[in-house]
């Protein structure tokens, strides 16, 4: 079986029988109902939004830090390459519920709504170096205890953050579903499957839609909260050419182009919900211009997740993704691993529960922090 790419885009294993399982996810599907696939707003799982500039050479980059919690640590959460802080919705507002703590998650540069002044540089050093700055910008010269947490992309970032000491405080480390030798067996096969997507999509809900069945998000709450932070609204109207139609009751056809003009001319009344409705979306980054910082994301990064001094936690899709380097390290007992099967590559989005258990019990275990009373884990 091919091995599935750590970069967040490989499609997932296929869906089960049945439906979106996750324990996230509410949408349970009886024969002949539609799904829901409207987005949902980030205020329904996290608590504020803010921008933090960052001071650098070329002048200010502004970081968007979406946060929940008001007391504990601070739980930092990075994305995976393509997505946005969104992804971590549902997971935040789990996990709130579990155990005294705060939530920080942060898109990364280039990625949902951080703008910067070099769009281009995705180096891991470069975003490493960025979380630190922003926990500067946030804490002050005395940070509270923090937790990087990473999933894929973000996960490498994490390892790469944690291992130049760029945070102080950091209490521990938590990697999620990316392992150096499947992710670099990958690699090869990256490009393929980004030609492969769908350039553009008539709206919001058919992106959500083609998220979910596609395979690439399991957890349909989860994907209309988080597909907002993939895709952004074209610049050109809905009645250009090109837009995808590849998808079998996933993407529209194009209406008439006056038919269109007309439709969209009475949308311009009505709420900003509606006008998405009617636009044509694309994907906020192209990842296939990334492909020079791949190897540099991943290479030797299992050594550097060794080194890293501190209590060290990695859920996995599958025991298969576990590299020599891993193996050893965890028969040897250097960090704690735990498999969540029926998840596809996307595990925090497709099992937020499951994720926020484990990450809670490997926090209360090491004392970082205690269960919210009345919670029974």
């Amino acid at each position: 079986m091919e091995k599935q790419l750590h970069l967040n885009l490989l499609p997932s294993r296929p869906p089960m029988a049945g439906g979106f399982q996750s324990g996230g996810s509410k949408m349970k599907m009886g024969p002949g109902r539609k799904r829901d696939f409207s987005p949902l707003l980030w205020s329904q799982y996290f608590e504020t939004v803010e921008d933090v500039e960052v001071e650098n050479e070329n002048g200010k980059d502004i970081f968007r830090l979406y946060c929940s919690g008001a007391n504990g640590p601070v739980l930092f959460l990075l994305h995976g390459g393509g997505h946005s802080a969104l992804s971590w919705a549902v997971f935040t507002a789990v996990i709130c519920s579990r155990i005294h703590c705060r939530v920080v998650a942060m898109d990364l540069r280039a990625h949902g709504d951080t703008k910067v002044k070099n769009p281009d540089d995705l180096s891991a050093d470069t975003m490493a170096k960025d979380i630190g700055k922003v926990v500067e910008v946030l804490y002050g010269e005395n940070p509270p205890p923090i937790m990087v947490i990473g999933h894929s992309m973000g996960g490498a970032v994490a390892v790469h953050t944690a291992a130049a000491n760029h945070i102080p405080s950091l209490l521990g480390l938590c990697v999620i579903d990316v392992v150096e030798g499947t992710a670099m067996d990958a690699l090869n096969s990256m490009q393929n499957f980004l030609r492969s997507r769908p350039k553009t999509f008539k709206s919001l809900e058919n992106a959500i839609e083609w998220s979910v069945k596609s395979g690439q998000i399991r957890n349909v709450e989860s994907a209309r909260v988080s597909m907002g932070g993939q895709v952004k609204k074209c610049e050109e109207s809905s009645s250009s050419p090109g837009v995808s139609n590849s998808i079998e009751g996933v993407i529209e056809e194009e209406e008439d182009e006056e038919v269109e003009e007309e439709s969209n001319k009475k949308r311009m009344k009505e709420d900003d919900q509606e006008i998405k409705k009617e636009s044509i979306f694309t994907w906020r980054v192209d990842l296939s211009k990334t492909e020079k910082y791949w190897d540099g994301w991943f290479r030797g990064l299992s050594v550097l997740f060794l080194s890293c001094p501190v209590p060290k936690l990695l859920l996995l899709a599958g025991v298969d993704r576990l590299d020599k380097d891993l193996t050893i390290g965890q028969m040897q007992g250097k960090f704690q691993m735990q498999v969540l099967p029926q998840c596809g590559h996307a595990v925090h989005e497709d099992a937020p529960e499951k994720v926020a258990d484990a990450l809670a019990a490997f926090m209360v275990r090491h004392k970082f922090t205690e269960f919210k009373e009345g919670y029974l884990c």
